[in-house]
């Protein structure tokens, strides 16, 4: 009797264990996502020239690989050697960006199609990496910058770069402005938002007699983004 009594307590215990199984067998099919994965444009319209750039994010993955909208492959990245047990984390790429001249937008854009890009990879515990993001062709104009010129001469005390805002093409949407000023070793980048049309640049990170950069960039929401640059020098 108390053996009949025992299989039935382990039959009766059997489907759950099963259960359990299956649970986990599922909660392993399915990928986990990436933290963050940002696929764009970049456009310098004052160098004539254009990029495909990533920013992708993910806790401790071993490979990666991004299809275009035809599924074609365009990147792949396998951890190997010592490297492959530990993984990757942050991934940020940017594309050769050859002239206009060479490489006109019309050729560019049809070797990197509007669409659903896909990422796929494992983690260094074998799980599924899944995600995609959709590239964009709305390219936001250049900010046309009204103040200082190109070449200008400026007090170190301070000034306040100025622009006219970004409204085109027809349906663009700005999401930011970066306002970037370089002093050889020394960089300041400000993110303002899409209404901002001018930002301040202190004296306390300006010095007198040094050849600069600026640089006034317009950030679609799609992520495609459009620079500026200018150079100045402080007195």
């Amino acid at each position: 009797m108390r053996k009949y009594l025992a299989v039935l307590a382990v039959a009766a215990a059997l489907p759950v264990a099963l259960a359990d199984v299956a649970g986990g067998s599922a909660a392993q099919k399915k990928p986990l996502p990436y933290a963050e994965h940002d696929l764009f444009i970049e456009t310098n319209a004052t160098d004539g020239d254009a990029g495909l750039q990533l920013n992708l994010d993910a806790e401790d993955w071993r490979s990666l690989t991004i299809r275009d909208p035809s599924g074609d492959a365009i990147v792949g990245v396998q951890a190997k050697g010592p490297l492959r047990p530990l993984g990757l984390t942050e991934l940020f790429f940017e594309a050769s960006e050859p002239s206009f001249d060479e490489v006109p937008f019309s050729r560019f854009k049809k070797r990197f199609p509007e669409g659903r890009y896909t990422f796929r990879g494992r983690t260094v515990e074998g799980r599924r990496l899944a995600g995609s993001d959709r590239l964009s062709h709305v390219i936001p104009a250049r900010p046309v910058v009204t103040f200082p010129a190109d070449g200008a001469e400026l007090d170190a005390d301070g000034f306040t770069v100025r622009w006219e805002p970004v409204t085109r093409p027809a349906g663009v949407d700005i999401s930011t402005y970066i306002v970037t000023v370089v002093q050889g070793q020394r960089e300041l980048s400000m993110d303002l938002p899409g209404s901002a049309t001018s930002a301040s640049i202190p004296g306390e990170f300006l010095e007198p007699g040094v050849k600069s950069e600026l640089e006034v960039l317009s950030r679609e929401k799609s992520g495609n983004q459009t620079i500026t640059a200018l150079k100045f020098r402080t007195r």
